[in-house]
């Protein structure tokens, strides 16, 4: 049975831009795709596990054809755990507002914590890196208060949207739809926008 997984970087509930257009997303999916399960994972509700010393050991002895052990052990099953919860999904549907220029730290937490050699990515010293998830396909919701394409370097810089769908190609996936919504919330009424906004993803999950 096809699988969706929703994964949601935002902490602001109800407040919030990307998980209101996710959620219509969803909507729409669910009515053109009655067999499919669709799947939510809420990045804050404390699920994700750290990535820290044990976690980054782990991962070089893997690296090094190595067992992990120890600290090492544990830190690499929670981070295989939550790798297998993401890979399960056939569809990937990403919300994703902008902090600070970039995406949110827990998103980057998800990154650093899924990213792993052989689960992620493979690696060939002549050839470089292979991305292994391949045969998925990908719909990010990205959502920013102030900045905007065409506006000037005061309104901020993107630093969110490229990261993001380069990490999603650099794990091997490459069938990517993206919905979009930066309201000039300084100078305009935003309504205009996010009725745009709210018609690219419905048209995008119909097509997803």
């Amino acid at each position: 049975m096809t699988k969706l997984l929703h994964i949601s970087a935002s902490p602001r509930g109800a407040r919030s831009e990307s998980l209101a257009l996710a959620s219509r997303f969803l909507r729409v999916y669910r009515e053109q795709n009655p067999s499919h399960t669709v799947e939510e994972w809420d990045l804050w509700d404390g699920t994700l596990p750290a990535f820290g010393p044990p976690a980054a050991a782990a991962k070089m002895d893997v690296f090094a054809g190595v067992e992990p052990s120890g600290e090492g052990a544990a830190a690499w099953a929670a981070a295989r755990a939550a790798f297998s919860r993401f890979a399960a999904a056939d569809k990937l549907l990403f919300s994703v507002p902008m902090w600070n220029a970039s995406v949110p730290y827990v998103l980057k937490q998800f990154i650093d914590v899924v990213s792993q050699p052989g689960l992620v990515f493979g690696f060939d010293p002549a050839a470089g890196y292979s991305g292994l998830l391949t045969g998925r396909k990908a719909a990010v919701v990205y959502t920013s208060a102030v900045y905007g394409e065409g506006r000037g370097p005061a309104f901020g810089d993107d630093f969110q949207q490229p990261f993001f769908d380069g990490w999603l190609r650099w794990a091997g996936i490459t069938d990517l739809t993206t919905v979009s919504f930066r309201p000039d919330l300084v100078t305009a009424d935003a309504a205009a926008g996010r009725a745009l906004a709210t018609a690219d993803a419905v048209e995008a999950a119909k097509r997803f």
